[in-house]
């Protein structure tokens, strides 16, 4: 490998040629991300940026799902006051890291320069499904469940739904999936031009593989130039929109329905919502 990786602790990374394998490697909690991942997932991009032995990307997860989305039992101590202190007060702590580490994440993929595909099998909810549609190809396995829902747990969606999923779908069905917290499957993410290709659970490993094996092994530069010519939109948009969903997701970050629902969601009962 042109870079050494081997400080990251919650991602698997393998090079075979010019392929390299990122896998999130928390299998036991569905690869949920947690802030120790999410620093990680920000600093990997911009290292195999820079890394010419690199000639494509395969994202993917260990275990039985891609990405659980955020912890959610990180997400209740927090709301709870029983999180990591941050030597700063609760509200501008939080609203920082929430600008700062999102922000710096989806930017960092969208940047990368090599071709990145995504290979989704299980769970790809909330930040996990931002993540694969951040990526350049999505292939998912035909049961796969991509779903996004922050305001089920009191929260705006915005660590990339609000920007991605808009992006990718006619505006009103973006807007019945982010509002509802509905799941959709692979093949119905497939047929909605959500992911670009649909297979069977049995072979998403070897037709993603083969995908970004031969994205790897193509014409470097043009690919490259390609996907930033392209990427120019979601940057743009990028621009457009996360700043203010950042901003919002921080108010309701503060509020007492988000409280009650990640209080809720440990207790294993409804949530009680004030709209407070």
């Amino acid at each position: 490998m042109g870079s050494d990786y081997s400080r990251m602790q919650h991602l698997e990374v393998v090079q075979e040629g010019r392929l390299l394998s990122v896998s999130l490697n928390r299998p036991d909690s569905l690869n949920a991300i947690n802030a120790a991942l999410h620093r990680e997932l920000e600093d990997i991009w911009p290292m195999i940026s820079v890394d010419e032995s690199v000639g494509a990307v395969l994202l993917r997860g260990n275990g039985r799902s891609f990405c659980a989305g955020g912890d959610v039992k990180v997400m209740a101590d927090a709301a709870s006051g029983s999180g990591p202190d941050t030597g700063m007060s609760d509200a501008v702590g939080r609203t920082t890291t929430l600008l700062d580490m999102p922000r710096r994440l989806i930017e960092n993929q969208l940047a990368l320069r090599q071709p990145l595909v995504c290979a989704v099998h299980g769970y790809a909810m909330g930040l996990g499904a931002s993540m694969a549609l951040c990526a350049d190809i999505v292939i998912a396995a035909e049961d796969a469940a991509f779903g996004d829902a922050h305001v089920t747990i009191g929260l705006v969606p915005a660590d990339g739904g609000t920007l991605m999923w808009p992006l990718l779908l006619p505006l009103n069905t973006a807007k019945y999936y982010l509002m509802t917290g509905e799941r959709m499957s692979g093949a119905e993410a497939h047929r909605l031009g959500l992911v670009q290709r649909v297979v069977t659970a049995g072979e998403l490993d070897a037709a993603a593989a083969a995908l970004a094996r031969q994205l790897a092994d193509g014409p470097t530069l043009a690919l490259a130039l390609t996907k930033s010519v392209l990427n120019k939109v979601v940057r743009e948009r990028a621009n457009l929109m996360l700043d203010t969903s950042l901003l919002m997701e921080a108010v309701t970050m503060s509020s007492s329905d988000h409280a009650e629902a990640s209080r809720s969601f440990t207790e294993r009962r409804p949530p009680q919502y004030t709209g407070r």
